[in-house]
């Protein structure tokens, strides 16, 4: 129940405008902040363009703007998983390898989103190895699930599943150049 009203808070945070049906708006604030701190990272102008759709962007430090990111990840862990179980509802009975592995994505994917919160708890004690560490193992749950669908030849990936993949992967080398920042600090 905790993790559940914290997962809302932290997503009303990265995403107010889905959570109370607000109009999406682009921050023009303290811009400055937001550049310098994606320069950081691998991915500028998915960084840039995350934190742009988030209002509180432009009141936080860098720290904020980490924790920001890291719910983006989330939220995308998190709808994968979703995505998934909602494909394994739809997956023929007769096809139990084909639901074996997407179930053990699903749980992949919600292990990642588990790490990123994980994360979080991290930055708050300023634990930015252990932050470092519970980012890269989110990142590489997806490489998991892909070594699944590999260990069984007739099954292809999915090509949503491999968009989704590069996503999270994507979200989290920018997370990762943002705690590296924060390190030196």
């Amino acid at each position: 129940m905790r993790s559940t009203i914290f997962m809302f808070f932290l997503l009303s945070l990265v995403f107010p405008h889905c959570m109370f049906h607000q109009p999406l708006i682009f921050v023009n604030g303290d811009m400055k902040l937001i550049q310098e701190t994606c320069k950081n990272t691998k991915y500028y102008d998915l960084c840039v363009s995350s934190l742009k759709t988030n209002a509180t962007s432009t009141k936080t430090d860098t720290k904020g703007l980490s924790l920001i990111m890291i719910g983006v990840g989330m939220a995308n862990a998190t709808a994968t998983s979703s995505y998934l179980s909602s494909q394994l509802l739809s997956t023929t009975p007769n096809d139990p390898t084909m639901k074996k592995v997407l179930r053990e994505c699903a749980d992949k994917y919600g292990y990642a989103s588990n790490a990123l919160q994980d994360s979080v708890q991290d930055l708050a004690t300023e634990s930015y190895d252990y932050a470092y560490m519970h980012v890269m193992g989110a990142s590489d749950y997806p490489n998991a699930c892909r070594n699944a669908f590999r260990r069984y030849p007739g099954l292809a990936y999915p090509s949503e599943l491999a968009r989704r993949e590069d996503g999270l992967k994507h979200i989290c080398d920018v997370v990762l150049g943002m705690i590296d920042h924060l390190g030196n600090l």
